[in-house]
């Protein structure tokens, strides 16, 4: 951790995946930079913790998603985590009766003819220039519908009424997804170490009126020639850290991507071996509320449940412990009530509650799809944004997030150059 400095050529706001990719890129820039960071731990969204000797829990990212074009893959293999490539159990027959194998299939079918629907959709909304929400493209009186949004909550953080058909259209997936065995927080967290970090360090105030940058913490006054803004969008958004002037585009860019809210829960489980090392676990359940689980992921002695969108919103209002009682609940109604001596409470997220998130990941809202880029773009020579939601391509990633932050970085060093 370092000292808050009075004086430096570039400051980060921000000490997640995009906040350290841009540290990383200034390294050997000759430029004096740091890193302020809200919170006591580096990593953001990106955060893993030991719910159990025996249990590694990542209460935020978890997949390397399009692994094969993923910059952390390259990061971990060079820190020396295990990058484990078996295969992820999201579309495999869920285990027991709770699905049967045609309902299944036909559910399969059903998302899959939704998706070839809204990828049309999209190509003729991108030739129109008129954007649309992605609810738009579930067939009429399908009985998989609210299934198919369940999955948009995993997905998106949200339900399809609420999602842009142009930017569903634009994430870039490559459909290779590995894991991190030590966890993705742990890698992430890693990645930073050695990066100059004033944490604690809430940013309240970007103070561009003046030819040199007053930034104002929570441990005081600093001075910057250039500011790069990693921050979620949901904190612009609520004006939490605000601009002086400010800069509406940027706000409503903020507005137009809000996070939407993915949480977790790990239930240790006990006697577990009759059921399957990373396999599925979901009901033919015909609702929108309802949870979706992962079975001893890595072959842990734990099931790890999955909730989003504005279900996973009113567990998290509802209290500590809601989103656990919930998913024993439903496991129980899947497996049998006797089950539920089997399972016992971990840990679990409250994104939403979190002061320096606020959700999950970003969203364009219908009409918003634009703004990506708007988010982007620098101000005036001097103010820069990264992040997540800054992505073109692999927004509501980690390496989406880590790529925008060096993106941003390079932006500022071509600046130097000019200057």
């Amino acid at each position: 951790m370092t000292t808050l400095p009075s004086e430096v050529d570039v400051a980060i706001i921000g000490a997640g995946a995009a906040g350290l990719g841009a540290a990383h890129a200034l390294k050997q820039s000759g430029l004096s930079y740091v890193v302020l960071e809200a919170r006591d731990r580096t990593g953001g969204r990106a955060h893993t913790i030991a719910a159990s000797p025996e249990i590694t829990f990542d209460l935020g990212c978890g997949w390397l998603h399009s692994a094969n074009e993923n910059s952390f893959v390259p990061i971990g293999e060079q820190l020396k985590f295990e990058i484990d490539k078996t295969r992820p159990p999201w579309r495999e027959q869920a285990h027991n009766k709770a699905f049967p194998v045609e309902e299944r299939a036909e559910f399969l079918e059903a998302l899959d003819a939704f998706y070839d629907r809204a990828e049309e959709a999209a190509q003729l909304a991108g030739q129109s220039g008129r954007d649309s929400a992605a609810d738009l493209c579930l067939e009429p009186g399908n009985r998989w519908n609210p299934m198919i949004d369940a999955i948009s909550t995993y997905v998106n953080g949200c339900e399809l009424d609420q999602v842009s058909i142009l930017d569903m259209e634009a994430y870039q997936d490559t459909e290779i997804n590995w894991r991190v065995r030590r966890g993705y927080g742990a890698l992430v967290a890693a990645y930073g170490a050695s990066m100059p970090l004033a944490l604690n360090c809430a940013v309240t105030l970007i103070d561009h009126s003046a030819k040199r940058i007053r930034i104002e913490t929570s441990q005081g006054t600093l001075i910057a020639g250039r500011v790069i803004v990693t921050v979620p969008t949901n904190l612009i958004a609520d004006e939490a850290l605000r601009f002086h002037p400010p800069l509406p585009a940027k706000l409503d860019a903020a507005r137009g991507l809000p996070l939407g809210l993915a949480d977790k829960v790990m239930l240790a489980l006990s006697d577990g071996d009759a059921l399957p090392k990373d396999g599925s676990l979901r009901g033919a359940t015909m609702r929108t509320a309802m949870g979706t689980y992962h079975l001893r992921p890595f072959g842990q002695p734990c099931i790890e449940g999955f909730f989003g969108g504005r279900f996973a919103r009113s567990l998290e209002d509802a209290g500590p412990g809601a989103l656990a009682a919930e998913s024993i609940n439903e496991i129980a109604g899947f497996l049998g009530n006797d089950f539920r001596h089997k399972l016992k409470p971990l840990a679990e997220s409250r994104w939403a509650h979190d002061p320096f998130a606020r959700g999950s990941y970003s969203h364009a809202l219908p009409g918003h799809a634009g703004d990506r880029a708007v988010l982007a773009a620098p101000v005036d020579g001097r103010l820069f944004f990264a992040g997540e939601a800054t992505s073109p391509g692999f927004f509501s990633t980690a390496h989406g997030a880590r790529d925008s932050g060096e993106r941003a970085a390079q932006e500022v060093l071509a600046t130097s150059i000019k200057r």
